[in-house]
């Protein structure tokens, strides 16, 4: 297949771009640089970019958006640059690309865990995740079945977490520490072990274990999901990769 990311020099699309390129064409697009540039909050650079590329199998787009602050300091600016690039961005890609992609071909877009598991500071990244999931999956029902959609959400990626001065290795704070003694006071947990995995966890991915999500998007035939990228590990992640 002839594969077109979106986001390829970044973290996550440079091991997703890795490892389609083993059995796939794929045509590497940035903001700066490599084969072909966009800018994903104008929808002219959109246009051009297709234009440039010509009719392709499928489209990914591992877009992200980071900026983490607290509720009240949230201004136009950063809800606005979360809404522009990472959901209209992507919404348009698939706008403009319905039309160009070939018969069968897909698009696979990026979320995150946030949209499911928000944290205090989340505020901007959670909306626009849950956004584009729920876009995904009204878009599928028109569609379908010419071309496929699907969203993948990445877990906590090391790579990044390490590139944004986050610490990856596994921390249980005191308070999530409670939870578990709450919990052991239910009826169901007699006589019962409870460690710190009662809580639900959240693993550690390095980015190539991540990229396995996008693998299986577009090398699938399914349509209108959100895959977890932990989901699609060949290994299982163990406890020594959990972040709380």
């Amino acid at each position: 297949m002839k594969i077109m990311i979106v986001g390829a020099t970044g973290v996550i699309g440079d091991a997703v771009t890795t490892i389609l390129a083993e059995d796939h064409e794929t045509i590497r697009v940035g903001y700066q640089d490599g084969d072909h540039q966009v800018d994903l909050g104008s929808i002219t650079s959109i246009s051009a970019l297709y234009e440039e590329v010509g009719a392709v199998d499928a489209v990914i787009s591992t877009a992200s958006f980071t900026d983490v602050r607290a509720f009240p300091d949230i201004d136009d600016t950063a809800f606005n640059k979360a809404l522009s690039n990472q959901l209209m961005g992507q919404v348009n890609l698939v706008r403009i690309g319905a039309g160009k992609i070939n018969e069968e071909g897909s698009f696979t877009l990026t979320s995150g865990l946030f949209a499911h598991r928000p944290i205090p500071g989340s505020t901007a990244i959670s909306m626009v995740n849950g956004a584009i999931e729920s876009f995904v999956k009204a878009a599928e029902l028109e569609l379908s079945p010419r071309v496929r959609i699907n969203v993948v959400a990445p877990a906590f990626v090391k790579e990044l977490m390490e590139k944004m001065g986050m610490c990856p290795t596994p921390v249980l704070s005191t308070a999530q520490t409670a939870i578990t003694y709450i919990r052991a006071m239910a009826p169901a947990f007699v006589g019962e072990y409870l460690d710190k995995l009662i809580i639900a966890p959240i693993p550690v991915l390095s980015a190539a274990d991540t990229a396995g999500a996008y693998k299986f998007a577009v090398e699938g035939n399914i349509t209108g999901k959100t895959l977890h990228a932990p989901d699609h590990v060949k290994t299982p992640w163990t406890k020594d990769q959990i972040f709380f």
